[in-house]
């Protein structure tokens, strides 16, 4: 897997303060997309165990919340597997924090994939620059859900997170 960034103390990409893991590789390709560079699979670095050590000890921290998975895609055909193997080992190691992730696929399409036993919140959907809008918490187009993935796979249904 490859990565272009890590953010710290961020708010806008989740509840509470979060560290954000913005992976390379996007297969949507989004008009008007906020980070086009992020689509190349092979752009920016890999992601090593420095990365993952940089993630751990934002991740020790009390005040953060959890982690974030945005790009690029964390579900493009070639992070899958490396997503989930972090993504595992993240709630092992930090069983309190929430796991957050953007995608650009839709939650009917991925919600028995493996990954999701370990999503608190899924916020899926291609961006749709014709359904933008600026006011929507953690989404940047209207189509976009943002989804409490425990609740929706026990109930069978699209159950989305408290705004």
């Amino acid at each position: 897997m490859r990565y272009h960034n890590i953010t710290k103390d961020d708010m806008l990409n989740g509840d509470g303060l979060r560290v954000v893991l913005w992976v390379s590789g996007c297969s949507h390709c989004c008009k008007e997309c906020q980070n086009p560079i992020t689509w190349d699979p092979n752009g920016g670095l890999l992601f090593d165990d420095g990365a993952k050590q940089e993630i751990f000890e934002e991740l020790a921290r009390d005040y953060v919340s959890g982690i974030t998975f945005s790009g690029g895609d964390p579900l493009y055909f070639g992070n899958r597997i490396d997503v989930l193997k972090f993504a595992k080992e993240v709630k092992e190691r930090f069983p309190g924090k929430t796991i957050w992730m953007y995608t650009g696929f839709i939650w009917e399409t991925i919600s028995s994939l493996e990954i999701m036993d370990y999503v608190d919140v899924l916020v899926d959907g291609e961006f749709l620059a014709e359904q933008k809008n600026t006011k929507l918490y953690w989404r940047g187009s209207e189509n976009q859900r943002v989804i409490n993935v425990p609740a929706s796979r026990t109930e069978g249904k699209v159950i989305l997170h408290c705004e």
